[in-house]
C-alpha cells in the first residue's frame, strides 16, 4: 500500500489535484552579455567577484542578497560589482545558470 492508498483511506472524500506548482518567474533583469566571474585575495583572504551584470541597482542588490542568502556569507555590491566573500566560483555560477544567466569563468 503506497502513500495516495493510504491518503484515499484516510480521505476518500478528498479529490487529489493534478495542478503542478508554477515555476516562481524571475523579477529580475536577464542579460545578453555573460557574467564575469573573478577570484582575487585582497589582504591574503579569497574573494569571488561578479562583474559585467548591466541591470538596475535595485536588480544588483537583490541578487546580492540572493547569493549572499543561499550560500550563508558575507559580501557586498559596490561599483557595479558585486563581492562575495570566499571563494565560491563553482556555487556561484551554477545557481545563476540555474537563474537563466550566462557566466563566463575568469582566471584560473
Amino acid at each position: 500500500m503506497d502513500l495516495s492508498d493510504q491518503l484515499k483511506n484516510l480521505f476518500p472524500e478528498h479529490e487529489p489535484s493534478e495542478n503542478k506548482p508554477e515555476t516562481p518567474t524571475s523579477d529580475i533583469w536577464m542579460q545578453e552579455a555573460p557574467i564575469l566571474c573573478k577570484y582575487e585575495k585582497r589582504k591574503g583572504k579569497p574573494i569571488t567577484i561578479l562583474e559585467g551584470y548591466t541591470g538596475a541597482d535595485t536588480d544588483f542588490k537583490k541578487l546580492t542578497k540572493e547569493l549572499k542568502t543561499k550560500l550563508s556569507v558575507g559580501g557586498t555590491y559596490k561599483n557595479e560589482r558585486i563581492i562575495i566573500q570566499g571563494d565560491y566560483r563553482d556555487k556561484i555560477m551554477q545557481i545563476l545558470q540555474d537563474k537563466g544567466f550566462k557566466v563566463k569563468r575568469v582566471g584560473g
